[in-house]
């Protein structure tokens, strides 16, 4: 197959090797589709993203492959039509052997084959998922004044409402009564909310150390498996070579606390509840932030992962902001207040989720000699 964008010369014998060569050098997906359908040409990361070797590819109709009402049909059909370019961003894309993933899609007509479509996927990168990360931050970040703001005009005129009910109760009568202590109990789950959301006013900054991360796993899984979780499994598959977190232990462990309580929430009542730490070395992850010269690399990725009924998709995109929350008694700040913890250590979080299988990824940065020496 050959993929022309303009006239070729004469005399090129080699130039169909060439172009597939070239074709095959590609780091994503391709997908080459002849006026039926059917597959005529795939890369090697198209086989590993349609977990098919290019042999069994090319026995197979794309279509056919792809769930009813697909938008990749659609986009094929009107390159067909008009003859042109087309690319469609952020859609999801299944197979029966290939989980819903979210890609761009980039399709173009074959010159040379009528009807012919090459179709490129672009998984949707850590970077796009590092861009949604930081725009939670500004969401949590807005709730930082707010919080400010809730815990002056709130509190103060809790305790006068409560100082006010305990004095109505000495001369009430026993009916009375059971309306102070209801003013009493309900101020107290008033005050003891506005402590949680406090949490976003605390700018001090990190006392940061050197920080064995599986120290810290090691820990909220004995403080787990003696409380919440001590009906379910835990599977632990660490990188021993990992360097130390420069960050604040204490921290840490309610981060990673808050993430196994949620896992563990999600196993409640299943039999064969599993929750999977693992800890891997990460060289390529990098992050920009605002308009900073210099690059922050975050390399130690630490995972939390469940085989739980997984996260509502209306739930998933918002879950780090505050108030979200998918649990009926839930108050929607624990992931908010886990979010920004790992914000101020310079890292990310994020999370993917399908039924059976919720995964929380936090990257961290590692801890340099030279930050202990500046310190010193």
């Amino acid at each position: 197959m050959t993929v022309k964008t303009r006239a070729q010369p004469k005399h090129q014998p080699q130039s169909s090797t060439l172009s597939d060569a070239l074709l095959a050098a590609v780091p994503h997906p391709l997908v080459g589709v002849d006026a039926k359908g059917m597959i005529v040409f795939a890369n090697p990361p198209a086989e590993q993203f349609l977990d098919m070797s290019a042999a069994m590819l090319k026995r197979q109709s794309l279509p056919a492959m792809l769930p009813f009402g697909s938008p990749v049909l659609a986009l094929m059909e009107q390159v067909r039509d008009h003859a042109v370019t087309v690319s469609e961003y952020g859609i999801e894309i299944a197979t029966p052997r290939l989980s819903p993933r979210e890609v761009d899609a980039h399709l173009s007509p074959i010159v040379d084959m009528p009807g012919g479509v090459l179709i490129l996927f672009q998984e949707r990168t850590i970077a796009h998922k590092m861009d949604r990360q930081l725009t939670q931050r500004h969401a949590t970040r807005s709730v930082t004044s707010m919080a400010a703001i809730l815990a002056h005009e709130i509190k103060n005129p809790l305790a006068g409402i409560r100082g006010a009910a305990q004095l109505i109760e000495q001369n009430a009568t026993e009916g009375d009564r059971v309306l102070t202590r209801l003013i009493c109990e309900e101020t107290d789950r008033i005050r003891k909310l506005v402590d949680r959301m406090e949490v976003f006013t605390d700018r001090r900054p990190l006392e940061r150390k050197p920080v064995n991360i599986h120290e810290v796993l090691d820990h909220v899984k004995h403080l787990a498996k003696s409380g919440f979780a001590r009906d379910v499994t835990f599977v632990e598959s660490y990188d021993p070579s990992l360097p130390p977190v420069m960050g604040e232990k204490d921290r840490l462990i309610q981060v990673f606390l808050n993430l196994v309580k949620n896992a563990a929430d999600a196993l409640a009542g299943r039999p064969d509840g599993e929750i999977v730490l693992h800890t891997a070395y990460r060289p390529g992850v990098h992050l920009t932030v605002g308009g900073a010269r210099d690059r922050l690399a975050l390399p130690l990725e630490v995972g939390v992962r469940d085989n739980g009924a997984g996260v509502p998709a209306e739930v998933l995109a918002t879950m780090f902001e505050p108030f979200v929350t998918s649990k009926p008694k839930g108050q929607g700040l624990g992931l908010a207040i886990v979010a920004k913890i790992v914000s101020d250590h310079g890292g990310t979080i994020e999370c993917e989720s399908e039924p059976k299988r919720t995964i929380f990824r936090v990257r961290l940065p590692m801890h340099r000699q030279q930050e202990t020496r500046a310190r010193e």
